[in-house]
């Protein structure tokens, strides 16, 4: 009998072990058991050659119509031509020396096959010849089904590595499976009334399928599976952190943020008082808040996290900001300062001080800075990552906030966390990019969720745009002169580029170009200020600003750009978030295709909020009907943050969204999808709260416990558990 935790080297051997590991990272039986089929391929049911594309790795269904010898062109001897057809197209196969003999004899006309290799096409005017070089191949006279399953059962078609067909990795897992014994860990009570099959079956289901019912039956299981082991580990730890201490932050009824509240030249937002009563009242208890604050870009999350912040100080406590880049954390305290006025500088209500601590601050800055925060004099410090670094102390750090907590690793948010002493600071992680709600249950499922919907008043609306520059030019000189009639009216612009200039690369979480945006280098932030300075905005005042800029100058650049004496700022990404400069009514984004959807978002915010109209207009060379240009055209055609990131999501890997790429592991969903499956999300998270609340041990599901223990050990649960 085989476990789940058996190496593959035991249960099949190191000879059929090697290749899946070397090429799939597949190590134990569990790995290789939830390698699910992509597809299956029913007898007689050949693969449309039409859809191969080149270079891809295929797995290819297909009928034998022809097979003939050819003469070498460059040397003496002969190579075999096999001929595969799907009853329209054709496909050539070519084999050399003894394979070209062995296949002479399998692949004879009329045999019924599968062929796997990579694909090359070559295309000359109406001419197109798709063909695989020395291909794999295994006829289904040869598999070892039954009668009946030969003639009846959908055939499994494995994600698949040069060198390592997929009927291999088919005939390991039937191997191991035969073996099985494993002890189901979902409890038999959740099965039961989900109408869920056994573990076992459902895995044999979804591997040797009678039929396409069994395979949906099997990934209905495996589905829930997924949602509910994910949803666990989040219930866990949102119990666990429920008996964590933490020193309680009431504030006062006469303190500083009653002092702020009454010199607010604006009312808040039914929104933001209702999430600001929500984290007053979890910095009131003597456990951790863990709360996240999302919002639509503009939506006053700053103001909200700033009333937390001094209702921390009202207690005695001290709270931190930390900014992913040094311009967000500079503009940040620019604006704490600017918002509490005199308050930020102990005026007749005592006030308290506002520390800046970043990386590449002067040692005198630097040393009085770490001073205030140690000693306590600093109520609130605003930094970026150099606040993590081991010799910077709070003498009481009661609350965290963190913004675009996805800018920071694992490592980084958990480090400021620990600095808390004898008990856990409250944390409010803030994200401008709006999280559909099964999204923010999978991925934040052990904070609590705050959203804020509703703008601001004052905010004016944004009208976007698609400049379809390549197909129309006269668009783009129509772009510099509108930017130039707002500059007119005394307003400024941002213009926006995927790359500084240099040979570094980008700053910003560009898509990577695929085969459709195979063409020039992107545009770069130098290049475009040089070309603009003396072509279509000579006369302007323009200035760039850049990551790799020395500290001092880019925050003299912003410094004068928010003073109105720069027109025009030619940018990376670096004022994606948190810049708030409200006579800026114009945002020019170059090479836009070349930025996801979320961060278009974010950018477009930043003009529209000083009550003036905005106008985001998005450059592009991506032609119309492609992937790219239909990105472009849902940004151009909604300003709801929540739709366009349910856009976002379906146009990326899950893996990306749970963290995968700070973990450095694959994603650990197979079959859910947080999007189309929400119902099953949900009602995961309900059991899993049911099955934890009434057994927090898991005593009496010792094997979910192993299942949760083993995901907690894996990298991606470390991303879970310090996110």
């Amino acid at each position: 009998m085989t476990r789940f935790d058996e190496p593959l080297k035991k249960a099949l051997g190191d000879k059929t072990a090697a290749p899946l590991e070397s090429a799939l990272g597949i190590a134990t039986v569990g790995e290789l058991l939830r390698h699910y089929p992509r597809r299956y391929a029913q007898r007689g049911e050949l693969t449309p050659i039409a859809s191969l594309e080149h270079d891809e790795h295929a797995t290819v269904v297909g009928k034998v119509s022809a097979a003939m010898r050819r003469p070498m062109k460059n040397r003496q001897g002969t190579w075999l031509d096999v001929q595969v057809t799907d009853g329209r197209d054709k496909l050539h196969l070519a084999f050399f020396g003894k394979g070209a003999y062995v296949a002479e004899q399998r692949l004879t006309p009329g045999t019924e096959a599968m062929f796997s290799g990579k694909v090359n096409i070559f295309a000359s005017g109406k001419t197109r010849r798709v063909s695989l070089t020395h291909p794999d191949y295994e006829s289904f006279d040869e598999t070892p089904e039954t009668a009946e399953e030969f003639a009846t059962a959908p055939v499994p078609i494995y994600p698949s590595a040069q060198g390592l067909a997929t009927w291999k990795i088919r005939r390991a897992v039937r191997t191991v499976i035969d073996v099985l014994s494993l002890e189901d860990p979902l409890p038999a009570e959740v099965r039961e009334r989900h109408g869920l099959s056994p573990l076992e079956a459902a895995l044999r289901q979804i591997h040797r399928p009678r039929d396409m019912g069994e395979v949906s039956k099997a990934r209905r299981r495996l589905k829930f599976d997924e949602a509910f082991v994910l949803q666990a580990v989040l219930v866990r730890r949102r119990l666990a952190a429920s008996a964590w201490p933490a020193r309680p932050r009431p504030g006062a009824d006469d303190g500083l943020l009653r002092a702020f509240e009454g010199r607010l030249p604006f009312q808040l937002t039914e929104g933001q008082l209702a999430v600001g009563e929500e984290i007053a009242a979890d910095l009131s208890l003597e456990h951790p808040m863990h709360r996240l604050l999302q919002g639509e870009v503009g939506a006053g999350k700053t103001v909200v996290a700033l009333r937390a912040m001094l209702q921390v100080v009202d207690s005695g406590g001290q709270a931190v900001l930390l900014a992913p880049t040094e311009v967000l954390a500079q503009q940040h305290h620019r604006s704490i300062v600017k918002m509490l006025g005199d308050l930020a500088t102990g005026g007749m209500f005592g006030g308290t001080m506002v520390a800046l601590l970043t990386g590449s601050m002067g040692a005198g800055g630097r040393r009085s800075a770490l001073l205030d925060a140690a000693s306590g004099n600093a109520g609130i410090v605003v930094g970026t990552h150099a606040l993590l670094q081991e010799h910077v102390q709070f003498a009481d750090l009661g609350l965290v906030v963190v913004d675009e907590q996805h800018r920071f690793g694992v490592e980084q948010r958990d480090a400021l966390r620990e600095k808390g002493g004898g008990g856990r600071p409250h944390v409010l992680v803030m994200t401008a990019t709006p999280i559909p709600r099964t999204v923010a249950m999978t991925v934040f499922g052990d904070l609590e969720v705050s959203t804020l919907t509703q703008l601001p008043s004052g905010r004016a609306p944004i009208s976007t745009h698609v400049v379809p520059a390549a197909e129309k030019p006269r668009f783009l000189d129509r772009t510099w002169e509108r930017v130039r009639e707002e500059v007119g009216l005394g307003r400024q612009a941002y213009v926006v580029c995927p790359r500084i200039g240099d040979q570094e690369g980008d700053e910003g979480d560009l898509d990577k170009p695929g085969s459709e945006e195979e063409r020039r280098p992107p545009l770069a932030v130098l290049d475009v200020a040089e070309a603009l300075t003396a072509g279509p905005l000579q006369g302007l005042r323009i200035k760039v600003l850049h990551g790799k800029l020395p500290p001092e100058e880019k925050d003299a650049v912003m410094t004068a750009f928010s003073r109105g004496e720069v027109d025009v700022l030619v940018a990376t990404t670096v004022i994606e978030v948190g810049v708030d400069v409200p006579n800026s009514s114009v945002m020019i984004i170059m090479d836009a295709d070349r930025f996801g959807v979320s961060q278009l978002h974010q950018l477009r915010g930043r003009v529209g909020r000083g009550g003036l109209p905005g106008l985001c207009l998005l450059v592009s060379e991506a032609p119309e009907g492609t992937p790219a240009r239909a990105r472009l055209d849902a940004v151009a055609g909604t300003l709801d943050g929540f739709e366009l990131s349910r856009v976002d999501l379906e146009q990326r890997r899950e893996g990306d969204v749970l963290g995968a790429a700070q973990s450095g592991r694959k994603s650990s969903l197979k079959m859910l999808q947080l999007l189309r499956d929400e119902d099953v999300i949900e009602a995961a998270r309900a059991e899993a709260t049911t099955v934890l609340v009434g057994d927090p041990e898991l005593d009496s599901h010792p094997a979910l416990r192993s299942e949760l223990d083993a995901m907690v050990a894996d990298e991606k649960a470390e991303y879970l558990e310090k996110a």
